[in-house]
């Protein structure tokens, strides 16, 4: 009798062990490419050189925003804008 429970837990075991090896986590799956749409394929990309500003180092929160109603003549990534706001907001003490 004890060694028909133990054949019994022994079966459940291997059971819960079989079902863990096939879990498939499908908001994973779906999660990772969802990113690989948005940061592209790592493998497929180039080594590209640094590209050089588009933002002039000496241009003015003025200049780039308030008095320019046309549109840049080139795009500005977001990265060099940003950089360029946080010292803008710096020298007028407006960020911390």
């Amino acid at each position: 009798m004890e060694e028909a429970y133990d054949s019994a837990i022994i079966l459940s075991n291997e059971k819960e062990t079989s079902s863990e090896k096939n879990f498939v986590n499908h908001a994973e799956i779906a999660w990772q490419e969802m990113r690989k749409s948005w940061v592209g394929d790592p493998s497929k990309r180039t080594s590209e050189l640094p590209m050089e500003p588009v933002i002039s180092f000496n241009a003015t929160y003025e200049e780039m925003l308030l008095n320019n109603h046309t549109p840049f003549h080139k795009s500005i990534p977001l990265a060099e804008m940003v950089d360029f706001l946080v010292d803008y907001w710096h020298g007028d003490c407006l960020f911390d």
